[in-house]
């Protein structure tokens, strides 16, 4: 859904009865930054600059709202998101090890996306399967035991399949 298109009484339904104005803008926002996300990959600068005028909310508090919640991105992320776990057991089995090699095969740090836009590569501090430590998500593909060179390899290849 465009900005432009957004219906705010319709987003709100039937609490917009007892909200205010102002109110019922702010209560959108959140939905609406999914929105364009979902449709855009990313928060993209002038669609936050339309979003702002449309809600009549400082650009500022946009932002403010938007940065807040680590889901929301304001650069193009990668078709395949690959996160490293860092938490505890994960690093003690050698998640470090597995961040090197993935930085070192696709050419990227920890927090960036490639040029081509195939993989952004970050770091989380828990997947929650610590039992299969160490453990990478794959968009939302858990991957765990990633011991030696065989299964690293094996991890690489996953992420370089379509």
């Amino acid at each position: 859904m465009k900005v432009e298109e957004m219906s705010i009484d319709e987003q709100i339904g039937e609490v917009g009865d007892i909200l205010s104005e102002h109110e019922k803008t702010r209560g959108v926002l959140i939905h609406a930054l999914h929105q364009i996300q979902a449709e855009d990959g990313y928060l993209p600068e002038d669609v936050l600059k339309r979003l702002s005028r449309k809600l009549d909310i400082a650009l500022s508090e946009v932002y403010s709202v938007a940065s807040f919640y680590k889901m929301f991105h304001f650069k193009p992320r990668g078709k395949k998101v690959v996160k490293v776990c860092l938490g505890t057991a994960c690093y003690v089995r050698g998640s470090k090890k597995v961040l090197t090699a993935l930085e070192k095969e696709f050419n990227v740090k920890n927090g960036e996306t490639t040029e081509d836009l195939a993989l952004t590569l970050e770091t989380v501090g828990c997947v929650g399967c610590c039992g299969l430590a160490p453990v990478s998500t794959i968009n939302e593909e858990v991957v765990g035991e990633i011991i030696g060179e065989k299964k690293m390899q094996h991890f690489i290849q996953i992420i370089k399949t379509d």
